[in-house]
């Protein structure tokens, strides 16, 4: 397998267990009331919307492991850019220092998997 496609499955995996952990850290601090996100009561869509964006690291190791070449490397920029920009967007909310190191590493991630893919040597 190739060195860059074993490399961006790392950083996804790197990412998917950063987003992991600031859950984990927010129901064992405490930052989460059960039954509520955001404020309001947590319904099944929410969390389904929920679920759907937490499995999109997941799904780009499993892309990165069964192909390659251009049209990967254009999804990995296009999916990294928009998770950076969504957790951009959402770095108001985060009121812990611990969320705001593990969003601040996770756009570092996201900065390391733009950089793999631009870099990307198709053969």
């Amino acid at each position: 397998m190739e060195r860059t496609r074993i490399t961006l499955t790392g950083l996804w995996v790197a990412l998917m267990f950063t987003y992991l952990l600031g859950d984990v850290l927010r129901v064992y601090s405490g930052d989460v009331i059960p039954g509520e996100l955001f404020g309001q009561k947590a319904g099944q869509l929410m969390y389904l919307g929920i679920a759907a964006f937490m499995f999109i690291p997941i799904l780009m190791i499993i892309l990165n492991l069964l192909f390659g070449g251009n049209i990967m490397r254009w999804v990995n920029i296009i999916v990294t850019l928009l998770l950076f920009v969504m957790n951009v967007i959402g770095v108001p909310s985060y009121k812990s220092w611990y969320d705001l190191f593990l969003i601040i590493l996770s756009l570092g991630i996201n900065i390391l998997v733009f950089w793999q893919a631009i870099a990307w040597k198709l053969p």
